[in-house]
């Protein structure tokens, strides 16, 4: 099988996500260059490790660059850090309000609480920048390499810490509008309560995207192996809760052509005869076995070991064809 339904114009989102080193620059990468045949495709990384730059052999950065030598493909390497700068810069006179209003800190309290960081909110503002450029419509399919499990699932949950954040400060500033009303009789709304507002806005957009079947669809992709499997197995279970199905299912490096999918396929690599491969091929074979018991409601596309790592615009080309031939 292969992967299929990305070239559906209602879907503007694609992310590939597991665990690490099993191939999701790889793939997201490739797939960049097969969308970009029909469509202007955006190719984004929110891994912190940034492998993109290296999987295209060219360099990217943080700001939107075109791909050399393919056409209708960019490529950006988000900085969580650079977004949570130009959030603060954005965004402090409004909650600095709101922490003078609503609290009894003096300035200095509050320069030394606005140095801290916010834990997440830095991958918040990551993925609000993501949002923000499908809003921009500059593009007509957006796709992310995400960082390893861990990370990945913590970004996809992390509106729901944004909303938590959000409720405390609305609580806070609640109070301070009761008192407001209480002595002078009015309240008149300010930037801190339009930022609120605007972040709450921010959080809807982001669960809205990411819960919509038709406009987003997460891959996964693992390996044959034990730990890889149970990770997936994780993962797609924690994304379906958050609202998030996962429908397609990619299976990386595997040894030997005679795995994928009962297909009969031309001579060449006889791997049976070298003990080691047997082994390693037998291996395969029940775990590819458990993946697709485990895995049954999921379209599996199976990709075979590479003979070389797949690095720069022409090995991904050719990877393509493994992905959707």
């Amino acid at each position: 099988m292969a992967l299929t339904g990305l070239k559906e114009d209602v879907l503007k989102l694609i992310l590939f996500g597991g665990k690490g080193g099993v191939g999701k620059t790889t793939c997201a990468s490739s797939t960049g260059l097969y969308l970009a045949k029909d469509f202007k495709t955006l190719l984004i990384s929110t891994d912190p490790a940034h492998s993109l730059s290296d999987s295209l052999g060219q360099e990217i950065g943080s700001e939107i660059k075109e791909v050399k030598g393919v056409k209708n493909l960019s490529a950006l390497e988000i900085s969580a850090e650079k977004a949570l700068s130009k959030f603060k810069i954005k965004y402090e006179t409004q909650i600095r309000k709101i922490l003078d209003t609503s609290t009894y800190l003096d300035q200095e309290d509050i320069d030394s609480i606005f140095s801290l960081p916010i834990p997440g909110i830095d991958e918040v503002m990551g993925f609000k920048t993501i949002v923000d450029l499908i809003e921009q419509a500059q593009f007509e399919k957006y796709i992310v390499d995400t960082a390893p499990t861990g990370h990945a699932l913590r970004l996809l949950t992390l509106p729901e810490l944004l909303d938590d954040w959000i409720k405390v400060m609305a609580k806070m500033r609640w109070k301070y509008r009761y008192m407001v009303e209480t002595f002078s009789g009015k309240y008149n709304p300010d930037e801190g309560d339009d930022f609120l507002v605007e972040m709450k806005k921010t959080v809807n957009r982001i669960e809205g995207l990411l819960r919509d079947g038709k406009a987003c669809e997460f891959i996964a992709v693992t390996i044959p192996e034990d730990m890889a499997i149970q990770e997936t197995e994780r993962l797609v279970n924690n994304l379906n809760k958050f609202g998030l199905k996962v429908k397609q299912l990619v299976v990386n490096n595997v040894l030997h052509p005679s795995l994928m999918d009962g297909k009969v396929y031309p001579p060449g690599l006889e791997l049976r005869d070298c003990e080691f491969c047997r082994e390693r091929i037998k291996a395969q074979e029940e775990y590819i076995k458990q993946i697709r018991r485990k895995f049954s409601n999921l379209k599996t596309t199976i990709i075979p070991l590479q003979p070389r790592e797949v690095k720069g615009i022409e090995a991904l080309d050719k990877f393509t064809g493994s992905l959707f031939q």
